[in-house]
């Protein structure tokens, strides 16, 4: 078991280096973005940003998860270059229509915004980019069905090249701000699209299979309305903020909400790019239930160790990131929705049950209700507490949509998660946040205790028996491993 444990650990931080590349773009171009362009605008781009997010998510079908669960079952592999083939057409044409239908529309779309002439640009750019990003979304989920982590990880690294060094050229130089970052994407999905396509293409095999389409839009289909809530879940509160405040408030919980996403980034979607094509590698093999379980501990160990260190420094790596003194409210915000990405972490594990039999409906009914729960505690906390009620409303919904995963999906595959230990590393993080606050007046003392908070973290655990006595064992003989020169050879084969 723990075999598999280190091999979904291996691919994960092999996957985390090329999905931070690209996804932490908004936090590595943050001193550029708060020097050249205002608060307002910034709560601009962030709508822009999460409207390309919700229909490129939405638009892909749930082909790319498709194509996961075709490659890795056993009776379909004779049939990979024909599956590949078929829906990869599936996709060229949707997105070419969709790209279509908004560039005929982006001067009605634009004037119901103020400066429509800017955001009609703003709106063309905007669909192309969705186009590219269907694609290059696709080619990225089959090397992944492939288990190419190095080569994932090498394209995204490739992307956020492009988009550093033309972000910096239309941005700082040429001073063009929203249209200059939009371009930037614009760019490096191109060059993403020039990189993949002749290696993916070449494996293809030039059939269409009727019946491979209709099972792939099958499994696919609940998806679609999962990646809808899913992405109106997480971003949608941006347009209810718009609505009832203005977009220098957007602009600050969009801050906010990108550095709490570092732990979405780093650790969420590596892992789940990783664990995913395991899942169903092991699915019904010995132990794979304890596998699942074991995952979920140690990766919300992982979320919860690493949210405390996110929180407890939010207003330090703020300053140190904003030029912009205007934009540092915005760590307030931080801890909440870290803790909602812990549960949202979570929730990719206990939900798994729900792909091995099949259900993603259910996954999508559950989403469906949970989003729409999220607008109405916008709609009520948004208007009376701004930021702070949409992120509370963000905790809120992902705190439940935890609890009703696991429930339904152990109907379907019971897995004997360890909750007991999970509630264990949930209050021990919440409670170790609010420590520093009961030294307000001491900022030296509060740095060197929010350090050493952060180093305890996992020797409080062991106070509360969190540990097993074979995980003690082994950590144990990797320490002597690791002190002992003589034993790397053991420790790290060549």
């Amino acid at each position: 078991m723990l075999s598999k444990v280190k091999d979904s650990i291996k691919h994960s931080a092999i996957y985390s280096f090329g999905n931070i590349s690209t996804k932490l773009i908004g936090i590595i171009l943050l001193p550029l973005y708060t020097k050249y362009i205002t608060v307002a605008e910034y709560g601009i781009i962030g709508v822009i940003e999460v409207t390309i997010m919700i229909l490129t998510q939405t638009m892909m079908l749930g082909q790319p998860q498709a194509f996961l669960r075709f490659y890795n079952i056993n009776i379909y592999k004779h049939k990979r270059k024909t599956t590949l083939f078929t829906l990869f057409i599936l996709l060229f044409s949707t997105g070419l229509i969709i790209c279509i239908i908004g560039q005929y529309f982006s001067k009605n779309i634009a004037s119901f915004f103020d400066n429509p002439s800017d955001f009609e640009i703003y709106i063309r750019l905007s669909f192309v980019i969705i186009y590219l990003r269907i694609l290059n979304e696709f080619f990225l989920s089959v090397l992944r069905a492939k288990e190419k982590s190095v080569l994932f990880a090498s394209a995204n690294i490739f992307k956020l090249g492009l988009i550093l060094g033309f972000n910096i050229y239309f941005i700082a130089f040429l001073r063009i701000g929203i249209r200059g970052i939009l371009y930037s994407y614009l760019i490096s999905d191109i060059g993403l699209l020039l990189l993949l396509s002749p290696s993916i293409i070449l494996q293809m095999s030039a059939k269409f299979d009727l019946t491979i389409l209709r099972l792939s839009i099958s499994f696919g289909f609940p998806l679609i309305f999962t990646s809808l809530a899913g992405m109106l879940l997480n971003l949608g509160d941006r347009y209810i903020l718009k609505y009832f405040v203005d977009y220098k408030e957007v602009g600050l919980y969009n801050l906010g909400y990108k550095l709490a996403g570092i732990l979405n980034v780093f650790f969420i979607q590596s892992f789940t790019l990783g664990f995913l094509p395991l899942a169903y590698k092991y699915f019904q093999q010995k132990d794979d239930k304890r596998y699942y379980s074991k995952m979920l501990t140690y990766f919300m160990f992982v979320l919860c160790w690493a949210g405390l260190g996110l929180s407890l420094f939010s207003a330090e790596a703020i300053k140190i990131l904003a030029l912009n003194p205007e934009y540092w409210p915005a760590y307030t915000v931080v801890p909440i929705i870290t803790l909602a990405y812990v549960f949202s972490g979570g929730k990719s594990i206990t939900s798994i049950g729900l792909y091995l039999t099949h259900k993603t409906q259910v996954i999508a009914y559950s989403t469906i209700i949970v989003t729409l729960l999220n607008i109405g505690l916008n709609l009520l906390l948004i208007p009376k507490y701004g930021m702070m009620g949409a992120a509370t409303a963000t905790l809120i919904a992902f705190i439940i949509l935890y609890i009703v995963s696991q429930i339904m999906s152990n109907r379907f595959y019971k897995i004997p998660f360890e909750n007991h230990k999970i509630l264990i590393l949930l209050i021990t993080t919440i409670a170790l946040y609010f420590i520093p606050f009961l030294f307000p007046d001491l900022p030296l003392l509060i740095i060197t205790i929010k350090i050493l908070i952060l180093v305890s973290f996992p020797f409080i655990l062991y106070l509360f028996k969190f540990y097993e006595t074979i995980e003690i064992l082994k950590l144990k003989q990797s320490w002597k491993k690791w002190r002992n020169p003589h034993n790397w050879k053991k420790t790290f084969p060549q």
